[in-house]
């Protein structure tokens, strides 16, 4: 072969290598695992519509080994005249007994929850963000019996009838065993309300969710939960709670 004639070879073996270096930089990172929760856009955020369900932790938990804390101490808490550890009640058996995929994911400390929205590509909302998706309706076109722009006494709309809540909320039924708890039903299956402002479920109600923001030496979670009344729901009501508590009646959703 002559010399001139393996220029075009070399000039195409030279052409392919640059291309393939530009192609590795511009291709995309590994997508994170995809949730099986839907969302709602909030402003400029994509919210989990519903808290965090046992079916996504489990997916997490398949894919990292994830052993909560709750477990490694034979149980979570619940709150009997002072909060009592409750064996064998995890986020996969919450009243210590199999319970459905369905059913939001409690007895999760603060850093493990925020560890879950990570590995879905999301992360724990602030208490700002939170206040404004649960009481501030931003939607173009809301659902009837919402007006955009209007800021509502409750997550569930001018009153908390889309709530489950121990009493004055909706007639929802929870989930616990009979004879499970010394106060209320449980929690009832994510989903199981209907949306309340921007569309978003058990915002108030359900269980409590945890934030990102710091108050004092703990965290501050929203939202209250099936064991008090609809008034703990307020947005004046500002909880928090030491990160490393995992109780039955915590959750958490994620943002994006």
């Amino acid at each position: 072969m002559k010399k001139f004639d393996i220029l075009p070879i070399l000039f195409g073996v030279v052409l392919s290598i640059i291309a393939g270096y530009f192609m590795l930089r511009s291709a995309p990172a590994d997508s994170a695992p995809v949730s099986t929760i839907p969302t709602v856009k909030v402003g400029n955020l994509s919210w989990d519509q519903t808290e965090m369900t046992i079916a996504d932790v489990k997916t997490f938990a398949n894919a990292t080994g994830f052993v909560s804390q709750a477990e490694k101490n034979g149980g979570g808490l619940s709150y009997e005249a002072g909060f009592v550890k409750k064996p064998g009640w995890t986020w996969k058996t919450p009243y210590g007994v199999p319970a459905q995929d369905t059913e939001p994911a409690v007895h999760l400390n603060q850093a493990e929850a925020a560890s879950i929205c990570r590995f879905y590509g999301k992360r724990l909302p602030t208490d700002a963000e939170w206040t404004s998706a649960a009481f501030l309706e931003q939607r173009t076109n809301p659902s009837a019996g919402y007006v955009r722009g209007e800021r509502y006494p409750f997550p569930g709309g001018a009153n908390p009838s889309v709530s489950h809540c121990l009493s004055g909320c909706g007639n929802y039924k929870g989930l616990a065993p009979a004879g499970a708890l010394n106060r209320g039903t449980g929690h009832v299956a994510a989903g199981t309300t209907k949306p309340g402002v921007n569309g978003l479920v058990d915002m108030g109600g359900n269980v409590w969710e945890w934030t990102s923001t710091e108050q004092g030496s703990g965290y501050i979670t929203r939202g209250a939960s099936w064991w008090y009344g609809p008034e703990r729901q307020k947005e004046s009501d500002v909880e928090s709670k030491s990160g490393d508590i995992a109780v039955v009646y915590i959750g958490f959703r994620c943002v994006s």
